[in-house]
């Protein structure tokens, strides 16, 4: 299962004294899972902005501790700066970043709001999409008067907290906490060095438009409506703040933008926009610059973008989609742009929980031949079946370019998509199968002197033990999927390639016969009777199934051979 991914951005209300951000810090760091990304002071505004990612629950508890030490050592009453600010930790969002909703992100961010409300003195208001009401969402509004106006503020019924007391704590102040979309900080970099022409881009593209003028669109009269208000020409794209600007570093104008919502307008759509409006004006775009990080499906969303857009197949592996990003938005112009340095998801990668899909061929053989216990048959059942998914995907790449087949391109890009999905599940399995056995002789290892010591582990060994079905179990389930996608490439694509796809039919039945053969051995002296009754079912089920439908695949192959 994928993990879930949050990232958490608070700001406290001290720049200046890094002592004290540190030891703010300490505390986040301080929780397994969590990893800091980023610390960023500012003097004049005398505010840090944090930012890390984990998955939920560890996000949610370095959350709290984080406002929890904020309030400690951080005094209002003292606090100058020129940002707006109500309290020590001013806001607190929380931003879904992989294989997690809006939705979830939020009830997590109210999860968090209501246990500092419960726990700490400090009123707490929920913003953004983790408003309780509508005329809350808005962060502006909830901060509206700032720290010196929270005594009259907090006495109105209508801005009673949503968590945490009615009373003002002149220390700590008020905190919002809120679930936002994930903001993409963008530069695309131009031909010129006008910041003029780089602003009428800017101008084109952005969500707030330009000012409507009478004629000239530059010296021209300001169009005013009935309130006596600038009218304004809506840009080409929502959830877009942009504005051009010449950086002497680089001897460039650049468009400068901030995306907040890239499940709106996503980068590379954003990216494309300026490209026509540059074309339009004469200019043209060159590359452009990411800033800060963003997740990993900003860069495959782009990546498939452009191959659809060259008319070739999608289901290539994430390094290949990844590198057709990076060549197409130009995002290695000005710098060399290093995925695994600016993609959220490979900066959190733990190389010990992908140790055996990391290594190469020899090394991962000689390490199963090894005198060690794992990998073991698991593994290679896993290994096994994302060979045989993978081949019968790379039929399906061939076919998407095999010449007279031009208007199936789409058809055979949508299997390859399919199998690159399967060949990554199977592939996390690999490594999973080994940490299961692992976990196993983690529980044996547990202290057993006392009852409680016994029944503790006792219950690790069958949760343990419970793992170790699944997994395989699972390799199974992935494996048996494959056959669709096999069967397909065997009867509809490239016939040069058929005995390819007939082989990865081969790979996929040893998959899982050996994966049933773990799945058999774990269940043994597993004590939920009905847990292993069900597994055991289907798995018996799925072997059936596959040993027909590997037969089936197995006799076309032939008649069309032997044709």
């Amino acid at each position: 299962m994928k993990k879930q991914l949050i990232e958490c951005v608070p700001n406290f209300s001290e720049g200046r004294d890094l002592s004290i951000i540190k030891q703010i810090t300490d505390v986040i760091e301080s929780v397994p899972g969590v990893k800091l990304l980023d610390v960023d002071p500012g003097k004049a505004t005398n505010r840090t902005v944090v930012t890390f990612v984990g998955e939920p629950a560890p996000v949610v508890e370095a959350a709290f501790l984080a406002i929890k030490k904020a309030a400690e050592l951080i005094d209002m009453r003292t606090h100058k700066g020129e940002h707006p600010r109500m309290g020590a930790t001013d806001v607190c969002p929380l931003v879904p970043v992989s294989n997690i909703s809006m939705e979830e992100t939020a009830q997590f961010a109210r999860q968090l709001a209501e246990r500092v409300g419960r726990e700490l003195p400090i009123p707490i208001y929920c913003y953004e999409n983790a408003a309780t009401r509508p005329e809350r969402r808005n962060l502006a509004s909830v901060r509206a008067g700032e720290y010196e106006g929270l005594p009259d503020k907090l006495s109105r019924p209508e801005w009673k907290p949503d968590f945490g007391p009615a009373q003002f704590n002149a220390k700590a102040g008020a905190t919002a906490i809120g679930a936002r979309d994930f903001l993409v900080a963008y530069n695309i970099n131009l031909n010129t060095t006008s910041e003029r022409r780089a602003n009428s881009i800017a101008f084109d593209v952005r969500e707030k438009g330009r000012v409507k003028r009478i004629g000239d669109p530059i010296n021209g009269e300001v169009v005013l409506d009935e309130k006596g208000e600038p009218v304004r020409e809506p840009g080409a794209l929502k959830a877009v703040k942009a504005i051009g600007w010449f950086i002497e570093e680089y001897g460039i104008a650049q468009i400068s933008m901030n995306l907040t919502n890239i499940s709106v307008t996503p980068l590379h759509v954003a990216f494309e926009a300026c490209c026509q409006s540059a074309e339009s004006r004469g200019m043209r775009v060159t590359g452009s610059e990411l800033v800060g990080l963003v997740p990993l499906k900003v860069l495959l969303d782009a990546g498939k973008f452009f191959l659809q857009k060259q008319r070739r197949s999608a289901g290539v592996s994430e390094e290949e989609v990844i590198k057709i990003a990076v060549r197409s938005l130009g995002l290695d112009e000005l710098a060399p742009f290093d995925p695994k340095k600016k993609v959220i998801e490979y900066l959190l990668a733990d190389s010990d929980v992908a140790r055996l899909v990391s290594m190469d061929l020899r090394s991962f053989s000689n390490e199963t031949a090894s005198e060690s216990v794992a990998p073991g048959g698991g593994s290679i059942s896993a290994y096994v079946g994302a060979l045989g998914v993978s081949l019968a995907t790379m039929v399906a790449n061939l076919s998407s370019h095999k010449r007279q087949w031009d208007d199936r391109w789409e058809e055979f890009s949508g299997w390859a998509e399919k199998g690159q999905q399967l060949k990554d599940d199977l592939l996390r399995l690999v490594d999973e199968d080994t940490n299961a056995f692992n976990g196993i002789l983690e529980a044996f290892r547990l202290p057993k002197s006392s009852d409680e010591e016994k029944a503790a582990r006792k219950e690790a060994i069958q949760q343990a033990t419970k793992f170790a079905i699944e997994v395989p179990f699972r390799v199974m389930r992935i494996s048996y999927d494959a056959f669709e996608l096999i069967q397909s490439m065997v009867e509809k694509g490239n016939p040069n390639s058929i005995t390819d796809a007939g082989v990865g039919a081969l790979c996929a039945r040893a998959a899982i016969h050996g994966a049933f053969m773990n799945v058999k051995i774990n269940l043994k002296g597993f004590k939920d009777a009905a847990f292993a009754e069900s597994i055991l079912s289907q798995a018996n089920e799925i072997v059936a199934r596959a040993d027909e439908w590997e037969l089936r695949i197995r006799q076309y192959i032939h008649q069309e051979i032997e044709k």
